[in-house]
């Protein structure tokens, strides 16, 4: 991994330049690419214990066991902690969740090879150390207190801070996996556009990939525990953002969101400044206390601005998180529902018109009432799934219009088959798992590690 550029390091004089850096990430539409995250639950064959970062069992050990494939090392403080290789990297979240950040790819054929390589990889690593994993939402056996903490520095910080802002922040960061996709904006009217659309539409993708209705190996009486860690994590810092329906909204109302939310740590020559609480705007005039004069750089802004967590984030590309993490066919599936929806203007317009009535009442109300009741949510005359089957329609026919073909000429709509069978069952991968769980699995969760291990 290559180290911060000359640019990165001077410093920060002006709040157009974080204005600009933002703008800067506008792309035409043959530019436009897909970057598709996962997180897994890593746990050892034996006794399905969570995997450390020590020893022979351990996640640095898998680490190192992937830079046979040409991955390369990563270190902090002598200890190796991620990979990175041709635009992708393998990173560690706070207890050892396995993450694959994908390169950006022109099309969903190629991200599901790219999911299915690294998958692949893992497991020719893991089979020899008797470990496998896990997709889910939530850690459905182990407790917050049995979850490991990887060596990272800025992990430190969170874990100290959390516990002042929320009373879920630690579960947040210990017992939780998403898959994210990533996409591109033309400009700042496509970036509005877009942006809305996606967070009118986020609950729909919490309901679609609801899969954590366990904590502690009993029932929790959610669909999307994950996705309701958020609402007691950090106010600051999560939730869906009601003025990027303003009128007025646009890159520079998103700056002045971000230096609303409280800092976490700068990171520079090698340590991690402790500044949790601290105010950026401060930092921009030189007057943090625990450094002070000092200005912060590009690189501190783009660290800082990964320390927010809004159902949609925004930085030189918009991110979808709202989705529970899954098997692998439901990792393809994720940038194939949000692809088709954003990428031709045909079927954004028609997602927007979609979502444009509602409500700031009614979109809060969907995104608070999701993780109990996913698609059976009451939603005006009749449910979310009602809502849900009109986006997957959309979606399709956004992909069908793509026609980014594979070899044997099926366009990427093949990959929403899935999320069709769900909503046509009006059955989320939770329910799926609470039937099993009151039948066949006899009141255990652990089955669920080895019939839904990659």
């Amino acid at each position: 991994m290559s180290g911060p550029s000359a640019a990165s390091r001077e410093p920060i004089r002006h709040r157009q330049q974080l204005i600009d850096s933002i703008a800067s990430g506008s792309k035409p539409k043959s530019a436009w690419r897909i970057g598709t995250e996962h997180e897994k639950f890593g746990f050892r064959l034996d006794d399905l214990r969570p995997l450390s970062w020590e020893g022979e069992q351990g996640i640095g050990a898998l680490l190192e066991g992937l830079t046979r494939f040409g991955w390369q090392r990563v270190s902090e403080n002598g200890k190796l902690i991620a990979l990175s290789r041709d635009g992708a990297s393998v990173t560690l979240e706070p207890a050892g969740q396995l993450e694959l950040s994908g390169a950006p790819l022109e099309t969903i054929h190629q991200t599901c090879v790219e999911i299915n390589t690294h998958l692949r990889e893992v497991k020719s690593v893991a089979d020899g150390m008797g470990v496998g994993f896990l997709g889910m939402g939530f850690q459905p056996k182990w407790r917050r207190e049995d979850m490991p903490w990887m060596p990272k520095g800025r992990y430190a910080i969170m874990r100290r801070y959390m516990p002042t802002v929320g009373n879920l922040g630690l579960d947040m960061m210990t017992r939780t996996c998403t898959v994210q996709v990533n996409l591109d904006f033309a400009d700042e009217a496509d970036m509005v556009r877009k942006f809305r659309t996606s967070l009118a539409l986020q609950p729909i993708a919490t309901a679609l990939f609801a899969d954590s209705p366990f904590t502690e190996g009993k029932l929790n009486g959610y669909l999307s525990y994950r996705s309701h860690i958020w609402t007691d994590t950090d106010p600051d810092r999560t939730g869906m953002l009601d003025f990027v329906f303003d009128e007025s909204f646009g890159f520079e109302r998103y700056v002045d969101y971000l230096l609303d939310v409280p800092m976490y740590f700068s990171y520079r020559d090698g340590v991690y400044h402790d500044l949790a609480g601290q105010s950026f705007r401060k930092f921009l005039r030189g007057e943090l206390d625990a450094m002070p004069g000092v200005l912060p750089t590009m690189s501190d802004w783009s660290d800082h601005m990964t320390t927010a967590f809004p159902e949609v984030r925004l930085k030189k590309f918009l991110e979808m998180r709202g989705a529970d993490g899954g098997p692998w066919n439901r990792l393809c599936a994720l940038p194939a529902f949000w692809v088709g929806l954003l990428y031709e203007q045909s079927t954004l317009d028609a997602a927007w018109d979609l979502v444009k009535d509602f409500s700031l009442e009614e979109r809060n109300a969907l995104r608070d009432g999701v993780p109990r009741h996913g698609l059976k949510l009451p939603f005006r005359k009749g449910s979310l799934r009602d809502i849900a089957i009109e986006a997957l329609k959309i979606s399709a026919e956004g992909l069908r219009r793509r026609a980014r073909r594979n070899a044997e000429g099926a366009d990427e709509s093949i990959f929403l088959m899935p999320l069709m069978e769900i909503v046509e069952a009006n059955e989320t991968p939770a329910e799926r798992k609470i039937a099993l769980y009151k039948g066949p699995w006899n009141g255990s969760v652990d089955p669920a590690f080895r019939e839904f291990m990659y």
